[in-house]
């Protein structure tokens, strides 16, 4: 039985006073909760939702790392740096770091490296564009996944996140059925390049507009092991709505 993992990724949002009183709000709503919760902050916030966290079930990750120990590499964050916050997850190629700041696979792939060689659970997001929908989104999922996955030699180490690009902040999200589908092949293709051992045992999310009111249809799933969680984060009473799904 995989335990489920709900990551809520704060984006470049909340100063400091904004990230404190969201978090103070949200600590009570969830300390019941049965998923793994993870806030993905930004790296000036991670001293601002260290100490708030500690001692509750709620969890810190971080919205990237470096692919370096260390080194002349202004603007990178490195995997050591983290753990002096006990960050516990961090986000590697968001689509938003692909679009946006040309990020590629490989790349990603010695981020996620760099993050299980500190113990950091790497949160790997894969997704397709419309176009690719439309065409060939199995196949540019499955390149996707080898490519990044290529030097980690153990799954379970690593939390995939599914977030198909034209459902983020989009009018809808995929339905349940269109999230399902492409999870269990995700787990499919783990699969091949592991074990079924390895594909029983690996989380996969979700992600792209997942709110308080669908949150539970996708999460009935049997592929679907959790969230990767925007907008909807960002407002401690609608996250913990989602966090206690299993209420509903």
């Amino acid at each position: 039985m995989r335990k489920p993992i709900i990551v809520g990724n704060w984006k470049m949002y909340k100063n400091s006073e904004e990230a404190r009183k969201l978090v103070e709000e949200l600590i009570p709503l969830v300390k019941d909760a049965t998923s793994d919760i993870v806030v993905c902050v930004p790296f000036p916030l991670l001293h601002v939702v260290q100490p708030l966290i500690k001692g509750t079930n709620i969890t810190l990750g971080a919205q990237n790392v470096s692919w370096e120990d260390e080194g002349a590499l202004t603007g990178e964050v490195s995997a050591k740096m983290l753990k002096d916050f006990d960050v516990k997850y961090v986000i590697v190629g968001h689509s938003e770091r692909k679009r946006v700041f040309g990020e590629k696979c490989r790349e990603i792939g010695m981020r996620a490296v760099q993050a299980v060689k500190n113990g950091i659970t790497p949160i790997v997001c894969v997704g397709e564009t419309l176009e690719r929908r439309n065409r060939d989104a199995k196949s540019y999922i499955k390149i996707q996944l080898l490519e990044v996955l290529e030097d980690i030699e153990d799954i379970s180490k690593v939390v995939i996140a599914y977030e198909p690009v034209w459902a983020i902040n989009g009018i809808k999200p995929a339905t349940k059925e269109q999230a399902e589908e492409m999870c269990a092949f995700i787990r499919e293709v783990i699969k091949e390049k592991y074990c079924e051992e390895a594909a029983d045992v690996v989380r996969i999310q979700y992600g792209g507009s997942v709110n308080s009111s669908n949150f539970a249809d996708f999460m009935a799933m049997d592929s679907i092991d959790g969230g990767l969680i925007g907008r909807a984060c960002l407002d401690a009473k609608e996250f913990s709505k989602i966090i206690n799904y299993q209420d509903k």
